[in-house]
């Protein structure tokens, strides 16, 4: 794509000062096709990098829609997004920072069955989810199809960045070959984040992705670079291609994107949505799970504590013939400790999806979770 004579020359006059990016670095910038998965605390700073850099077509991948507390941390939204869909007003942001720039807005979720399909469109794709599942599908998505995968994570003070998929080196399982137990980790949501982490996480993707399309520098290839934000520091942490890797190793035994064993949204037996919390209580207890430091945020009347992690050891504190409603923030750690009550022997438990964050969303009067 020639940009001579365009008007976007201006705009892109400092990296046209740089010898390593020149015109021929902008042209090509600007053919690039590059997707975001996630458009939230590391995607917020990716896409508005991406677009202020040129890149000539960005996807903008997420099904959620923005909520008052994304704002602490996802700069890409305003007070007047709340409510709005994340994947349409991120794409709308973008095109007004760059109208040079082509933006797709994909408002669904990144899943087994639109995977591949979708990562063949684009150059490299950019991981700013927050699930494990999603983690796996696009690593997998992207060795398959041959494009890379920038991958990132954070968690409230520390972050990690590193590019899987690029030819001969590892993959995101050749560094963790499975995924941990669902719930057995928290997201941003359960644990919280330092928001200014993800814009300094997320600014290092967006480099990643630039050097790979300018093919400058040295790519985070069988580098696992892991920020503190509270004690300033990175290290880097090597590793290799595994010859024993499922997918990408020298017998490969994954040859197409499979659904994940962890699926957060699908139903548990007896479920309740939040509209229906206040009527089940009228019959049983609502069990918060959630950790002490969450619980300063809120307590519903009469809900009986005991956090996820003292669940096993307060078992004997609970009455297996009583009816329980087990709750936490967002839905995670609740979810676990249905299952763990039901392995020992509690059989009236329920399980409220969405965690009490969603009950408060459906009732103006709390201001808390």
């Amino acid at each position: 794509m020639s940009l001579a004579g365009s008007p976007a020359l201006r705009r892109y006059s400092r990296h046209l000062l740089i010898p390593e990016v020149g015109l021929a670095g902008q042209e090509r910038l600007a053919a690039a096709r590059v997707l975001v998965v996630g458009s939230g605390g590391l995607g917020s700073p990716v896409l508005q990098y991406l677009a202020a850099a040129g890149v000539g077509r960005i996807g903008v991948m997420d099904d959620d829609t923005v909520d008052e507390t994304n704002l602490q941390r996802q700069t890409i939204f305003t007070t007047g997004d709340v409510g709005r869909a994340k994947a349409a007003s991120a794409a709308e942001h973008l095109r007004a920072l760059n109208p040079y720039v082509a933006v797709d807005a994909i408002p669904v979720r990144f899943t087994a069955a639109n995977a591949r399909e979708l990562v063949r469109l684009y150059d490299l794709v950019v991981d700013c989810t927050d699930r494990f599942s999603t983690r796996y599908l696009v690593n997998d998505a992207c060795v398959l199809e041959g494009k890379p995968d920038i991958y990132a994570s954070i968690f409230r003070f520390d972050g990690q960045v590193s590019v899987f998929g690029a030819p001969g080196g590892p993959c995101y399982r050749c560094l963790y070959p499975e995924a941990p137990p669902a719930g057995s980790v928290p997201t941003c949501a359960e644990g919280g984040v330092l928001g200014v982490l993800g814009g300094i996480v997320g600014a290092l993707q967006a480099n990643e992705a630039l050097k790979l399309l300018l093919r400058i520098g040295e790519p985070l290839v069988g580098r696992l670079l892991l920020v503190d934000a509270l004690g300033g520091r990175t290290r880097e942490i090597a590793y290799e291609r595994d010859p024993a890797c499922a997918l990408c190793g020298d017998a490969p035994t994954i040859r197409d994107v499979r659904a994940s064993d962890e699926d957060d949204e699908a139903p548990l037996d007896g479920e309740i949505e939040p509209s229906e919390l206040d009527a089940a209580l009228a019959n049983a207890q609502l069990l918060d799970v959630r950790e002490p430091h969450e619980v300063v945020l809120g307590i519903v009347d009469g809900a009986l504590h005991v956090p996820a992690s003292e669940l096993e050891a307060r078992l004997h504190e609970l009455d297996s013939a009583r009816q329980y409603v087990v709750a936490c923030r967002v839905g995670a750690k609740s979810r676990w400790a249905v299952q763990r009550l039901r392995d020992a022997g509690f059989l009236r438990v329920r399980h409220l999806r969405g965690g009490l964050l969603a009950y408060a969303a459906s009732r103006p009067e709390f201001e808390f979770f």
